[in-house]
């Protein structure tokens, strides 16, 4: 729960700072005591975003879980300003000493090196050119990316090499790379997956407050399908007792607005989005958060989260077989539960690195 007197930031998902769950300094202010202080209470109103150099030495990583979709992926930014209440990536933030809360969403790490690491990762002896995410923890195209570009220069170092790539956002931003989509969908090297967690843009604006609007997310869709992109929509994550009944409407929305596929997963709640979450919840609809909060745990064998590969993206009990099953009726009867074709990785063709010195074999 939020501090007595603690005024809220204005535009951001959490208003906590929780503990870092590795230990170090944590501050509980008294403000009580500030009340008078109007200074200092506005700076907590107003906290700016804090763009933060990244200098780590490898930019692609892989993973081996079986309920995720994809093998590699790439984030070129750590954090992420659309401050998602939900968002299953904050508590990565505490490994960098940061909260999962407000820091998540003002303290965004930016690796500026991202392309020449991505052109000596794809250089690498042995490389096939197996499809690669952007990105698998926090969104690509969210504001930074405005300013800073890395997600575009990525991109075009894939299309030069030919390298097979799947977006992932909630940002409309997307569109504005669509000549390299264009470019590299005529040979069957990219898709895009635009997540949509509600119609309700009064709801979307609280829960995601930075992030494009649901009209704006099925114009892109529109867009990328219209030229050609292959594109599908994810409803993640579906909120037990407060989204789930969207998911017809969410289909009908991104068939007509022209997907092919569409996915879902149900609504994590791991060590520090819990609280983030619950907050969000209990402030803005207090009449309602017991039931959701009720709901998920019914979806969760009575906890809030649980994190057994194989179920933790789709939940268990009844409730989530009723979730479950709504979503595979729509989509069956909607004809987006085809999936979208796959990547081409035959045309892979290593780039130069930046040694300068090609690959013999």
């Amino acid at each position: 729960m939020l501090e007595p007197n603690r005024p809220l930031a204005k535009g951001r998902g959490s208003q906590l700072d929780p503990p870092n769950r590795f230990g170090g300094t944590h501050h509980e202010i008294d403000f009580e005591a500030l009340e008078n202080d109007q200074d200092y209470l506005d700076s907590l109103r107003s906290r700016p975003t804090e763009y933060l150099p990244d200098r780590t030495q490898t930019i692609v990583t892989e993973n081996n879980s079986p309920d995720v979709g994809f093998r590699y992926s790439i984030n070129p930014y750590r954090g992420c300003a659309h401050g998602c209440t939900y968002c299953y990536a904050r508590p990565t933030h505490e490994y960098l000493g940061f909260n999962a809360g407000l820091d998540f969403e003002t303290k965004i790490m930016v690796k500026q090196k991202a392309p020449e690491l991505f052109v000596e990762f794809l250089a690498r002896k042995g490389w096939d050119g197996h499809p690669i995410a952007l990105s698998g923890v926090t969104d690509c195209y969210q504001p930074a990316e405005r300013d800073y570009r890395l997600t575009r220069s990525c991109l075009e170092v894939a299309c030069e090499a030919r390298q097979p790539m799947t977006i992932i956002t909630k940002n409309a931003l997307v569109l504005r790379d669509l000549d390299l989509f264009a470019r590299m969908a005529r040979e069957r090297l990219v898709d895009v997956h635009i997540s949509l967690t509600t119609l309700d843009a009064e709801l979307a604006r609280s829960m995601e407050p930075r992030t494009s609007t649901p009209r704006a997310r099925l114009r892109a869709v529109e867009t990328l399908a219209k030229s050609g992109i292959p594109v599908g929509v994810l409803v993640a994550p579906v909120i037990p007792g407060l989204t789930d009944v969207e998911i017809p409407g969410i289909l009908a929305a991104a068939k007509e607005a022209g997907a092919s596929s569409a996915g879902y997963t149900l609504l994590r709640l791991p060590l520090a989005v819990a609280p983030v979450f619950t907050e969000w919840l209990e402030r803005t609809m207090p009449d309602r958060s017991e039931r959701v909060l009720g709901r998920v745990r019914d979806s969760r064998g009575g906890k809030l989260n649980v994190s057994e590969f194989g179920t933790r993206m789709i939940g268990t009990g009844e409730m989530a077989k009723q979730i479950g099953a709504l979503f595979r009726l729509f989509a069956k009867k909607l004809g987006l539960d085809r999936g979208l074709p796959d990547l081409d990785s035959t045309q892979f063709r290593p780039p130069m690195p930046k040694s300068g010195q090609l690959r013999f074999w």
